[in-house]
């Protein structure tokens, strides 16, 4: 069988992101299971005189346009992420898309850009001090990282942002194929070896079986549309 273990941007994003898509993820995809919550980490570099969200909103205030942000990509959840941040903390930087969170994230180590919202691959360089952790784009904290702050606790107006990590399959595939591999992810999330593989990028694990999962996909169709709209982020 074919499968697609996706974050969550082929089947919510990029329908409002391209003006045209090689498939409909409504019809012609459906649920199998959500497996974990997939996080975003505000990450500054250490030569940024911050040390909190809050001083890092003055210090952006202080200093319009000249702080530059890195993403995997335009539309990416860490740069839908940062447009939201900048316009409910009322700053402005500059954008700067890589093709993929790698680049991104060698360039912010380097100091080239100033911060980046970081889906899970910085947070050993936070844990050995090449880069400052201030706060995490969920609704709320970390399960592992019960001490770093949300978003919703320093901004007045309230801002969150999480995705998803879940499993799909082509449009017809056989209920009791769905099933199996339900049955067969159950079992694989009580191996701690994996429930420690998926959560040492940062995510939570969150499992949510077919039909749980197809119930929560609506809101989500509505929660990026309304967020991609809203900051205008479009590829040609």
């Amino acid at each position: 069988h074919t499968l697609l273990m996706s974050s969550g941007g082929a089947v919510t994003v990029n329908p409002f992101i391209y003006k045209k898509m090689p498939f409909d993820a409504e019809k012609d995809l459906v649920p199998v299971a959500a497996v974990a919550r997939v996080l975003v980490f505000l990450m500054a570099h250490p030569s940024l005189p911050v040390n909190s969200m809050q001083e890092f909103i003055t210090y952006a205030k202080a200093n319009p346009g000249k702080l530059s942000f890195g993403s995997p990509g335009t539309g990416s959840s860490p740069h839908l992420a940062t447009e939201m941040f900048k316009r409910q903390a009322k700053f402005e930087a500059t954008h700067v898309p890589y093709k993929g969170a790698a680049p991104a994230l060698t360039d912010l180590l380097a100091g080239q850009l100033q911060f980046m919202f970081d889906p899970g691959p910085g947070l050993r360089h936070a844990k050995d001090g090449k880069l400052k952790l201030l706060a995490v784009g969920s609704p709320k904290r970390s399960s592992q990282l019960p001490d770093t702050p949300t978003l919703l606790e320093a901004l007045p107006d309230g801002f969150s942002l999480e995705g998803w990590l879940g499993l799909v399959a082509p449009a017809g595939t056989p209920p009791e194929v769905g099933k199996a591999i339900v049955a067969a992810l159950t079992n694989a999330l009580k191996d701690p070896a994996f429930r420690k593989q998926l959560e040492s990028g940062g995510s939570d694990i969150d499992f949510k079986p077919g039909p749980e999962f197809g119930a929560m996909l609506p809101g989500e169709l509505v929660k990026w549309r309304k967020l991609v709209e809203g900051v205008g982020a479009k590829v040609e």
